[in-house]
């Protein structure tokens, strides 16, 4: 197979991918130094072909595909595609719409908790997939055509997989559960990537609201200063760094060269200068402006027995349905239903509160107990109990 290398041979190749139900999507890109994803192959296909676009050739245009991937009619079929989708969010400010994730439509059919492409291609079609080209350099230019032919077996096999999944979820009828999930997947905030938020990744390292205020002008630093330069946040400051400021809060250059993880000399160097006056702004925010600290509180003797007995029941609502027990309700789900009189989680709404989270707060108010029958774990109705 010849890559698409033209603009003109791109927006052919879209219009006929664009009348059918389903496209599948996959990219090929680079992140290792630079903060923002490079995109260097992109591969869709359809019932009836399959193409494989470079994205750096010269001259080239990914306006048609772009178009294809905002096209309403037509479902975007991808396995694990949150990093495909954030590709696509920042190169052309549009999500793609509607979308179908393999792996997910996997975890709520039971193939296991975040279950891998070649794995799961393995146990619907029996086929195994070549693993030899994973780590290739997609940006180096020719591609050889074990290259391409690589790229394009990662579309072609979707195909299959999808089918097989969307009409067990037909079957089952948990097609809805789907697509419950594509919200998050959809929604806009899931990628942007705004300085004033970067503080919420390391908010642990926060303990009192001075912590946090510094935290939050060094961290909006560091992002703004990876996404204007285009590198990872780890080459402009490492969090371990971001972890001593936050503790030791440094007004002056003379006090940044005194930290243990600072490089000697880096305090004399702009980058130190501008960290110093971030320390100082957040020193000087009013503590009643930020955002509340949540401290993580020690469940209870009480609290954490019951969720051991939330875990037990969570195991078996999974195997007997055949749902991933990560899909249905997360650790944090349990300890707060265990802990809280009003928990507000995922696990509590939509099909998950019919599947588990229903059951969860019977187990907890006394309503439902479990037992073993033989050797295996069974819940029974308490009627009048709790």
């Amino acid at each position: 197979m010849d890559m698409i290398t033209t603009t003109d041979a791109l927006t052919a190749a879209c219009e006929r991918l664009a009348s059918h139900r389903f496209v599948t999507v996959d990219t090929e890109f680079l992140r290792e130094t630079t903060f923002w994803p490079k995109l260097c192959v992109v591969q869709i296909a359809s019932p009836d072909e399959a193409v494989v676009v470079d994205a750096v050739a010269e001259g080239i245009d990914l306006a048609p595909f772009f178009a294809l991937m905002a096209n309403e009619k037509v479902l975007k079929v991808f396995h694990a595609g949150r990093q495909d989708i954030e590709i696509v969010w920042h190169l052309a400010s549009i999500i793609p719409h509607p979308v179908f994730d393999t792996q997910v439509a996997a975890m709520v059919l039971g193939h296991g908790d975040s279950i891998s492409y070649d794995q799961l291609v393995q146990r619907i079609t029996g086929q195994v997939l070549d693993k030899s080209l994973r780590f290739t350099d997609w940006s180096r230019r020719p591609l050889s055509a074990a290259q391409v032919a690589y790229a394009e077996a990662d579309v072609t096999h979707l195909r299959d997989v999808f089918l097989k999944l969307d009409a067990d979820l037909q079957k089952r009828g948990r097609a809805d559960w789907v697509g419950e999930e594509m919200a998050v997947l959809t929604s806009p905030d899931t990628y942007r990537q705004e300085p004033e938020r970067a503080w919420e990744r390391l908010r642990s390292r926060a303990r009192k609201p001075k912590d946090l205020a510094v935290l939050m002008e060094v961290a909006a630093w560091r992002e703004r200063e990876a996404q204007a330069r285009d590198i990872p946040r780890s080459r402009i400051l490492k969090d371990d760094v971001i972890a001593e400021i936050i503790s030791q809060h440094p007004n002056s250059v003379e006090r940044l060269g005194q930290l243990r993880s600072v490089p000697k000399g880096f305090e004399r160097s702009r980058a130190g200068e501008q960290i110093v006056e971030a320390v100082k702004a957040g020193l000087a925010r009013d503590p009643k402006t930020l955002p509340r600290i949540e401290r993580d509180k020690p469940l209870s003797n009480g609290a954490s027995a019951t969720v051991e007995l939330l875990k037990v029941l969570l195991r078996m609502t999974s195997e007997q349905h055949g749902v991933a027990a990560k899909v249905i309700a997360t650790t944090d789900d349990l300890e707060q239903i265990a802990s809280d009189e009003t928990p507000d989680v995922q696990a509590l709404r939509g099909w998950r509160r019919d599947l588990f989270g229903e059951r969860a707060l019977a187990l907890k108010s006394g309503r439902l107990a479990l037992a073993m029958q033989r050797g295996r774990v069974i819940a029974l109705d308490r009627p009048g109990e709790g």
